[in-house]
C-alpha cells in the first residue's frame, strides 16, 4: 500500500485534462499528417512515449506533476494516432472503431470493479489499480479520438458543432455532480471520456484549413500553444512545481 501517485479532481485537473487531450490531438496529427510519418509508424512511436513515461510513473514512490501529465499527455498522443490507424489505414471507419473502443473501454472498467472492488481513482493505492487506471485512460483518450472525428465528419456537425455538442455533455455532466445523486465515480468516467473528443474536435478546429471548417493554425502553431498553457497551468497549479522552474527560493 503506498500514497495515491494521481492527482487530485479539482476544476484544475479538468483544465489541464482538456488543454493536454488537444495537445494530443494536434501533436498526433503533426507527427502523423504534418511530418508525414503515418499512423502506423507514428502509433508505434508513440506507443513508445507511453510506455516510457508510464514505466517512470509506476516506478516513482510519490506524485510528480510533471511526470503525472506526462503520461497524460502520451496517452492522448498515442490514442490520437491509434485511433486514426484503426478507423482510416484499417478502413474500420470512426463509428465501428468508436464501439470497438467503447466495448475495450467497457471491459478493462468491468474487470478493474470485479479486481479492485471499487473504480474510485481517490482510492489508488496499488500497482495494479494504478495499471488499472493507466489501462483504461488510453482507451479513453484512444476512443474520444474516434468520437470527435465521428461527430466533426460523419456526422455532419463540423468541428465547431461537434466541439459544442460536446461541450453541451460537459455541462450537463458538471450539472448532475452538484444536482443530482448518480454515482460520483460514473460521473467522473463520464466526464473523462467526454473531454477527449472535445480536445479532439477543439484540435481540429484549431489546425483544418478554413476551407475544411477549421481556423488554420496548424499543427505546429497550435502545439507550440497549447504546450504553452498546459505549462503555465502546471506552474499555477502546482506551487512547489512554479518555485523549482523559476528557481524561487522556499520559506
Amino acid at each position: 500500500m503506498t500514497a495515491s501517485k494521481v492527482a487530485k479532481i479539482t476544476l484544475a485537473f479538468w483544465i489541464m485534462k482538456i488543454c493536454a487531450t488537444t495537445l494530443g490531438e494536434t501533436a498526433g496529427d503533426l507527427l502523423s499528417m504534418t511530418l508525414d510519418i503515418g499512423y502506423a509508424l507514428s502509433s508505434l512511436i508513440l506507443l513508445g512515449f507511453f510506455l516510457a513515461t508510464l514505466a517512470a510513473q509506476l516506478a516513482a514512490r510519490r506524485f510528480h506533476p510533471l511526470l503525472y501529465w506526462a503520461v497524460i499527455l502520451s496517452t492522448s498522443t498515442a490514442g490520437t494516432t491509434m485511433s486514426d490507424f484503426m478507423d482510416r489505414t484499417l478502413g474500420l471507419g470512426y463509428a465501428r472503431g468508436a464501439a470497438i473502443l467503447v466495448a475495450g473501454l467497457a471491459a478493462v472498467l468491468v474487470v478493474w470493479r470485479l479486481v479492485e472492488g471499487s473504480l474510485s481513482v481517490d482510492a489508488i493505492r496499488t500497482r495494479r489499480a494504478e495499471l488499472f487506471y493507466w489501462l483504461a485512460i488510453l482507451f479513453s483518450n484512444t476512443l474520444g479520438t474516434a468520437l470527435g472525428d465521428f461527430l466533426a465528419d460523419d456526422s455532419g456537425l463540423g468541428f465547431l458543432g461537434g466541439a459544442a455538442l460536446i461541450g453541451g455533455a460537459i455541462a450537463l455532466t458538471a450539472a448532475a455532480m452538484y444536482l443530482t445523486r448518480i454515482d460520483r465515480v460514473l460521473l467522473f468516467w463520464i466526464a473523462f471520456v467526454l473531454t477527449r473528443p472535445f480536445g479532439a474536435t477543439f484540435g481540429d478546429l484549431l489546425t483544418k484549413p478554413a476551407d475544411h471548417g477549421g481556423l488554420g493554425f496548424g499543427t505546429i502553431g497550435s502545439s507550440l500553444v497549447l504546450a504553452a498553457i498546459l505549462l503555465i497551468s502546471l506552474a499555477c497549479t502546482y506551487p512547489p512545481l512554479r518555485k523549482s522552474v523559476t528557481g524561487e527560493e522556499g520559506a
